[in-house]
C-alpha cells in the first residue's frame, strides 16, 4: 500500500509541469509572450507605481469576447509563480480568482496604478482568455521582484 500510495504521489509531482503548460481550451499562437512594458526584475520603485503590459504574438480584448488569438490581463502580486503554490492547479483549469493578488483587467486594460507598501514585492502577468481561463499553452510573463521604497 505504500508503496502504491508513493508512485501515485510521485505521477502527480511529474505531470504538474505538463499540466502548467498545458492551460485551458483556448489556444495561444506560438511565440505569443506578455511582459512587463516599463519594469525589469531587481527595480527599485516607489508608490503609487504605473504597470505597463506589453503583449506580442496576441490582442488584447475584455473578458467575455470570444475572439480568436485574444486575451486580457491578470497581474499576479506576492503570490507563487503562476501555476505553482496551493491553488496552482485550478487557476491552470478553473481560472484565476479575483483578489488582491489575482488583479484583472477584463476591460482590456494595458496598465494600471498600484499603491505597494515599502518592501519587496512579487508581479506576474498571465493573459486569460474571455473567462478567466489560461491559454493552452498558458501566455505569462517570468515572475519579477521589486523592491519599493
Amino acid at each position: 500500500m505504500f508503496i502504491r500510495s508513493a508512485l501515485t504521489a510521485l505521477a502527480l509531482l511529474a505531470a504538474g509541469p505538463l499540466v502548467a503548460q498545458q492551460g485551458g481550451e483556448t489556444p495561444a499562437p506560438d511565440g505569443a509572450s506578455v511582459y512587463f512594458a516599463n519594469l525589469s526584475d531587481g527595480d527599485t520603485v516607489s508608490s503609487p507605481l504605473t504597470v505597463v503590459f506589453g503583449l506580442k504574438g496576441m490582442g488584447v480584448a475584455p473578458s467575455g469576447v470570444e475572439k480568436e488569438n485574444t486575451g486580457h490581463h491578470h497581474l499576479l502580486v506576492n503570490r507563487p509563480p503562476f501555476g505553482e503554490g496551493e491553488d496552482g492547479m485550478e487557476e491552470m483549469q478553473y481560472g484565476l480568482p479575483a483578489d488582491d493578488n489575482h488583479k484583472h483587467f477584463g476591460g482590456g486594460q494595458t496598465e494600471v496604478t498600484l499603491e505597494l507598501e515599502p518592501g519587496k514585492h512579487t508581479l506576474q502577468l498571465v493573459l486569460g482568455d474571455a473567462g478567466h481561463v489560461p491559454h493552452s499553452t498558458p501566455v505569462m510573463s517570468e515572475q519579477i521582484t521589486i523592491t519599493v521604497e
